[in-house]
């Protein structure tokens, strides 16, 4: 019994995690895995295996949006704007409320911050980790 309880758990928590995303999302965000900016794997190199003491995954789909980095613990998105995202800064704001509707923080950092200050850029993620508590249920 308790097999199938955890089991359930689980599969509640898979699905609560994508938010109700569709198979085409997934198939996308499998894809933009595979093919991550330079920016990207810069980042994962330090998010990757719970090295911030937390599971982050990389390219992971909410709704209909592929978020570039997920930690489901703190409903926590990070966001590697290139310079397509100076033309798109209105949908940029739409999918962070889109977001906020599930209650996941969006933080966002240029391609120029991963490439001239990780440093800061993974402490701003640290800090906002240490300072936050996880939601409830989670």
């Amino acid at each position: 019994m308790v097999l199938v309880i955890t089991e359930m758990k689980k599969r509640t928590i898979e699905r609560t995690m994508f938010y109700n995303a569709s198979p085409l999302i997934f198939s996308r965000a499998k894809e933009l895995r595979n093919n991550m900016t330079p920016e990207e794997m810069k980042l994962w190199g330090y998010l990757k295996k719970s090295q911030l003491g937390v599971r982050f995954k990389a390219q992971h789909p909410i709704e209909r949006f592929i978020a570039d980095f997920y930690c489901h613990k703190f409903k926590l998105v990070i966001e590697i704007d290139g310079k397509i995202h100076n033309l798109q800064k209105e949908y940029d704001i739409g999918r962070n409320v889109e977001m906020e509707k599930y209650g996941i923080t969006v933080i966002r950092f240029s391609n120029e911050d991963v490439n001239n200050n990780i440093k800061k850029v993974v402490s701003t993620i640290i800090d906002y980790i240490k300072n936050s508590s996880a939601p409830s249920g989670n």
